[in-house]
């Protein structure tokens, strides 16, 4: 069966190895990495309650642990821009730069946005993924300079679970979304299989066991059988209502390699979107 482009290299670690962003991603330079053992001890002490689990939900956490089990291959960087249409329809462009930063013990997701009349103030989020632990977020907002080599995770403001779910630089991505937060709540279910966007897809329902007013309450991936790219997503409000809708677009080839080069939120509710572009670098 030939090769379809899209379906390989929206996320996927092994046939794109996307640099520079961690988001909506598997493996690699793909999904963000390993919550395995933090899935792991959700299954297990469920199992152990209950003694019952689904074979949807045997595999959707299968799935959900290879979502978040690689690792990048090494360090990259990219920059592109925010392009963001608010509710009231209003336009604006916010310079971004996006940076996978790789050590021995964890790797480092790390997004600055510069905004502002003169672009001068910049908000920076560090998502540090560790296979023992759950992502660490930091938060550093309204900086008059970016923060250059080491983050000084001491005045970064820490957040975790429902806390991510706001706004990254006023756009539609939550810091949750550039985590994948979803892919590590301990509710994981293959709802079917089905054909979309070229792909054959299984769906994966990820529901989070706390959900909040003003976050999502799951969140279902369309997740190509062949790659294992995330093809598109749909998240949920508290209400079950739908309130975000995720479509990778644009996809590049660079140096041999199929690249992600732009992406989509859609918030169905407010009516607004934000689109991200990435300025992928040519041979």
């Amino acid at each position: 069966m030939k090769s379809n482009p899209v379906c390989e290299t929206i996320y996927t670690g092994r046939a794109a190895r996307l640099r520079g962003l961690n988001f909506w991603r598997r493996g690699s330079a793909a999904l963000p990495v390993s919550a395995a053992t933090l899935l792991l001890v959700g299954f297990g002490a469920k199992a152990e309650n209950t003694n019952v689990l689904s074979e949807a939900e045997i595999q959707g956490h299968q799935l959900a642990q290879q979502l978040c089990g690689g690792r990048p291959l090494g360090d990259s960087t990219n920059t592109g821009v925010l392009k963001i249409r608010n509710a009231k329809g209003e336009r604006s462009g916010i310079p971004v730069k996006c940076e996978v930063i790789v050590t021995a013990t964890n790797w480092q997701s790390r997004y600055k946005a510069k905004f502002g009349a003169n672009a001068t103030d910049v908000t920076t989020l560090v998502v540090t993924h560790c296979d023992t632990k759950p992502n660490q977020y930091l938060l550093f907002e309204n900086e008059k300079t970016a923060p250059l080599g080491p983050i000084n995770i001491h005045v970064g403001m820490g957040l975790s679970g429902n806390r991510t779910m706001i706004p990254f630089a006023g756009s539609d991505f939550w810091l949750a979304d550039l985590g994948l937060e979803f892919f590590h709540w301990p509710e994981q279910k293959i709802l079917k299989k089905e054909f979309r966007r070229n792909c054959s897809c299984m769906v994966l329902e990820s529901t989070n066991p706390d959900p909040t007013t003003n976050g999502y309450s799951r969140v279902d991936a369309w997740i190509d059988e062949d790659s294992g790219g995330i093809v598109m997503a749909n998240a949920y409000d508290a209400r079950g209502k739908l309130l975000k809708e995720f479509y990778p677009k644009d996809v590049k080839k660079v140096k041999g390699q199929w690249q992600l080069q732009s992406m989509e939120i859609d918030n169905v509710q407010t009516d607004s979107r934000t689109r991200l572009e990435l300025d992928l670098k040519g041979p």
